[in-house]
């Protein structure tokens, strides 16, 4: 019982008098050896760290709120605020500060921090003298009394005699009275005195003034007073904009009256803060604290006595995505979730969490999808605030539904195809929306804050839905602008949709083919068609490459995609420009962090190609990096068969020497078929090594063979033919595909692609037992993409 009594919420007040929610735990009061004193100390009820460890100052002014509220200041601008789940633990540890301070409990505040000065004048005072004597409430002393107020602003201790004295006299609501009755004489004299006064008492920063102030009855009549500001040659029409024209819509009608009145206080304290009082000066900053506690803590109040009213907002979630709604009703009812979701941002994290949900098991994300392809401008920028809300708390949670969503509604209406849309689509000139959106898809689409457990990856299994289902409406926008003059639109968008080509090729013929099949003549090496890339192809793919994800890297070895841009670097020639520097610099980067895979590929299959290009030795570079790896494998392969061969080796020389024998009773059969005597033992043994040393010179004639210095041999599947021809500017891999007997031709294509024995990759070291496998693959070959002269 003790525990839930002393349950608290940690807050602290930020730069910009907004209250930070530090965490949940439970408080305690005990004597603290290093701060030679007793403290209030708070440890998380998640893992019992420390959240709060504070010494109880002698000094040091601790105000009591609402029941379950303590707030006090540690030092200059650093405000905290301990928020009790329970009455019975507020006053128990209220007692506690009361008790080392030398208080009594019944006090709403203990006291002021005050400078020396302000201590020897107070001491000065006589003992009778405890509360400052107010001014009799009438008219005549309505300027009195604003001098009074004005003056004790600068004096901490004080204020707090003032505010202690207008509280027990129940002065503020003899004031208002005189506040009416100036009104109706027209007493303009009386009503700028009454704005000073009403100012100053916000001033004091009392939470009990605050509470009178504030209710029903007097609430009104404050806005009044401060309408009379005798700075404006005329008052202003808070009160006509906060009855008339701020209009309370209930979209679903609220049957808690306390839950109302919560409601319509908080606009209006709200209303007070923002617009009525002024920007507070340097000196009177700090003034108006309290009133930011109340207003934080009046919203946490409001959500979550809404969130425990499950039939009103099952009820809502109804409405909203009824087709019967009229737009106005749905318009008022997106509003209301986007406030509701701005005041959950006050909740502790646990308690936040419960909120969204909440909100999620009632449907709303299929909500926002029906309203996000509104029409209704409105609608949408509320739709949108609260998408961001959601994905803000759990991008997972937003990602698992519409990778279910996909299961059984078609691509084009999926919700992250919808804010794809909306994104594409933003009417509005500075692109708000648009920039808005495209940080939320960002975030949804970012590997780094994607989860891994034992069971799935939400990595592989989102970006393999989103590249599925996602990016043909993504780079929809980006086909349709290139493919009028730049390619053929059915040709790009294959590529760009299934494999990711980078090439963007003049607008001409084109065979239309998979990546796994031929580019069509008019984009090969050597031909007479100028080729061009994409500068934001070749961006793009030197950033995917960036990121060193194997995952990128098989898609890009899968699809051939070097091709093109190796394509555009020969074409270009000597030409020292932007294009031949970024492509070298591409290259470069696979060099230089040494990505085995690509850096394989690009030997395997294109060497050939670019050894003449001696200007850098970025190429000569790739092919000593791969040449070191085909030698660490070779290494790596003999040593395990090295341990292979021991084993065996102990194998079967336990299977000789092992003999019938009896121990105790019991007979040992050894794993042979027959045992042997010690006779024979010798010549057992010989033959024994005989075998042994006529398998290690088959394994030695297994090995790869070496062809040339620092290179094998090895077998690979190729293009079932190619052409020859006598002035044939070869691109060829490192075993000669077979050819076939044809004319001289001026245009000749070597294939250059290899394929591996399994897969998609290509392995760098042939192992014997895969010839089987090869001799099978090698009568039916794949096509690959060609890449001739």
């Amino acid at each position: 019982m003790s525990d839930t009594r002393r349950r608290v919420k940690v807050y602290t007040l930020n730069e910009d008098r907004q209250w930070d929610d530090r965490g949940t735990g439970h408080v305690s009061s005990t004597y603290v050896e290093e701060l030679k004193g007793m403290s209030l100390l708070v440890r998380a009820e998640s893992d019992g760290s420390l959240l709060l460890e504070s010494k109880i100052n002698p000094n040091t002014a601790y105000q009591k709120q609402q029941d379950t509220l303590i707030v006090w200041s540690e030092a200059e601008n650093y405000d905290l605020a301990l928020s009790f789940q329970e009455k019975a633990g507020c006053d128990e540890i209220w007692e506690k500060i009361c008790q080392v301070q030398g208080k009594d409990p019944s006090v709403e505040v203990t006291q002021d921090l005050i400078d020396e000065s302000e201590e020897e004048r107070f001491e000065e005072m006589p003992e009778t003298s405890h509360l400052i004597d107010l001014p009799t409430c009438e008219l005549n002393k309505l300027e009195e009394i604003a001098d009074l107020v004005t003056s004790v602003l600068s004096s901490p201790i004080r204020r707090e005699k003032l505010a202690l004295a207008l509280e027990n006299e129940g002065y503020i609501k003899k004031l208002l009275q005189l506040f009416q009755a100036c009104e109706n004489l027209e007493n303009t004299e009386g009503l700028h005195h009454l704005y000073e006064i009403i100012r100053g008492i916000l001033f004091l920063n009392k939470a009990t003034l605050f509470e009178v102030m504030f209710s029903d009855e007097c609430i009104m009549d404050v806005v009044g007073c401060l309408e009379y500001d005798p700075a404006l040659a005329q008052p202003k029409r808070h009160r006509e904009f906060l009855t008339k024209t701020a209009k309370f819509k209930e979209v679903i009608p609220i049957t808690d009256s306390e839950l109302r009145q919560k409601i319509h206080q908080t606009y209006r304290v709200q209303y007070i803060q923002d617009i009525i009082l002024p920007t507070p000066s340097v000196f009177e900053e700090n003034f108006l604290s309290t009133l930011t506690s109340f207003i934080f803590f009046n919203k946490v109040e409001i959500v979550s006595m809404l969130q425990e009213d499950e039939k009103f907002l099952s009820e809502v979630f109804a409405q909203l995505t009824d087709e019967a709604t009229d737009d106005d009703k749905r318009r008022e009812l997106v509003n209301f979730f986007k406030e509701f979701c701005a005041f959950s941002q006050t909740l502790q994290p646990q308690n936040r969490d419960a909120f969204f949900k909440t909100l999620a098991k009632l449907g709303i994300l299929p909500a926002l999808e029906i309203v996000m392809g509104m029409d209704d401008l409105q609608v949408r920028s509320a739709a949108t605030d609260i998408f961001s809300y959601l994905v803000e708390f759990s991008p997972s949670m937003v990602r698992e539904f519409v990778m279910q969503e996909a299961q059984q509604s078609d691509d084009d209406i999926l919700l992250i195809n919808v804010v794809i849309e909306q994104m594409i689509c933003d009417t509005d000139p500075e692109l708000g929306g648009a920039v808005q959106l495209m940080g939320l898809l960002r975030t949804l689409i970012d590997p780094e804050n994607m989860l891994a457990t034992t069971n799935k990856t939400e990595k592989s299994e989102f970006l393999n839905f989103f590249y599925n289902h996602c990016m043909h409406v993504l780079t929809a926008p980006l086909l349709t602008n290139t493919s009028e003059d730049k390619c053929e639109k059915d040709f790009f968008l294959k590529h760009y949709r299934y494999s990711w080509s980078f090439v963007c090729t003049p607008s001409h013929s084109h065979s239309h083919s998979t990546p796994s099949s031929s580019i069509s003549q008019d984009n090969i090496v050597g031909s007479n068609k100028n080729n061009t890339i994409c500068p934001g192809a070749l961006r793009f793919m030197r950033r995917i490459i960036g990121l060193k994800d194997e995952f990128y890297n098989r898609y890009i070895t899968k699809g051939n995609l070097f091709e093109p841009v190796i394509n555009a670097l020969l074409d270009n020639g000597t030409r020292y420009n932007l294009l031949n520097s970024a492509v070298i610099e591409l290259f470069e980067f696979i060099r230089v962090e040494d990505i085995k895979s690509l850096t394989a590929h690009i030997v395997e299959n294109f060497y050939k190609a670019l050894e003449s290009i001696e200007y850098v030795q970025t190429f000569k570079g790739l092919k000593t990096k791969y040449e070191q790896e085909k030698d660490r494998q070779n290494q790596k392969l003999n040593s395990n068969r090295f341990r292979r061969d021991a084993k065996a080796l102990e194998e079967d020389e336990e299977m000789w020497f092992n003999e019938d024998e009896e121990e105790e009773g019991k007979v040992v059969v050894a794993p042979a078929e027959k045992s042997k005597p010690e006779d024979d033992f010798p010549d057992n043994y010989e033959k024994f090594m005989e075998t042994k040393k006529a398998k290690e010179s088959e394994d030695k004639e297994n090995l790869p063979k070496r062809t040339s210095p620092g290179g094998f041999k090895f077998t690979f599947s190729h293009s079932a033919s190619a052409a020859n021809g006598t002035n044939s500017k070869s691109v060829v891999a490192q075993t000669p595909p077979a050819t076939s007997n044809g004319s001289s031709s001026k245009t000749t294509n070597l294939a250059t692609s290899v394929t591996a024995t399994k897969g998609s990759l290509v392995g760098l070291v042939d192992y014997p037992d895969d010839e089987e496998e090869d001799e099978e693959e090698e009568t039916s070959p794949r096509k690959r993409p060609r890449l001739g002269s």
